[in-house]
């Protein structure tokens, strides 16, 4: 029995995996770091204080972990007051899914951003928990941030059910001993052994509904 639902943000409910690659790629050339065409796909589900260190240990900054943190929200705050990148149909599906059940998100995103992100878009009094996961000890594919909005939401983890786009998403939720619906980010999508993890894939936020969270 589902008790509760917890969605993912980036990549899920807004589009912003490719404005997170152009923000840091643009931060790191500007400051002569090494970029990589792995690093966006390395970064993806890491925690803020996970990916600002990878920005300086491997991409090469010399600015401190915190320090190209607040550069990186700096401006993703920027790119979201000028034009929130929305996903065709995430208002609507969270609309659906919040009539039955409470809601979470459990996201990789900080906190400003994520408040940000549900202000600007109307959806704040449509969760009842958020977690962002820098704080909780351990990003995704770890399942600490689902885990903790579990606690958040008063449910046991294996009576919930998790929304999620990325391959580091649905292992997460998977971890956690949640039911896993995924809808595969069509920029940067999960392979087949994440997805193999997922108890049912949809095709777009359209296909969302009650009935494929109940099962």
């Amino acid at each position: 029995m589902i008790d509760a639902v917890v969605f993912d943000l980036d990549g899920l409910l807004i589009e912003t995996e490719e404005v997170w690659d152009e923000v840091r790629e643009s931060l790191a050339h500007e400051h002569g770091g090494r970029w990589s065409e792995s690093a966006q796909r390395d970064m993806m589900g890491m925690s803020s204080t996970e990916w600002s260190r990878y920005m300086h240990e491997t991409v090469g900054l010399a600015q401190a972990p915190e320090e190209i943190n607040d550069l990186v929200v700096e401006r993703m705050a920027e790119r979201y007051r000028s034009q929130l990148p929305l996903l065709s149909g995430a208002v609507e599906a969270v609309e659906r899914i919040a009539a039955r059940w409470p809601l979470g998100v459990a996201s990789s995103s900080n906190r400003v951003l994520i408040d940000l992100v549900l202000e600007l878009s109307g959806l704040a009094p449509s969760f009842r928990a958020t977690v962002s996961s820098e704080e909780v000890a351990r990003g995704k594919p770890a399942p600490d941030v689902y885990l903790e909005a579990a606690r958040r939401l008063g449910v046991e983890p294996t009576h919930a059910a998790a929304v999620e786009d990325s391959s580091a998403g649905i292992r997460s939720a998977s971890a956690a001993g949640m039911r896993v619906v995924a809808i595969p980010n069509r920029s940067f999508p999960p392979g087949d052994e994440p997805l193999a993890l997922a108890d049912v894939v949809l095709e777009s936020l359209a296909e969302l509904t009650p009935e494929t969270i109940a099962g």
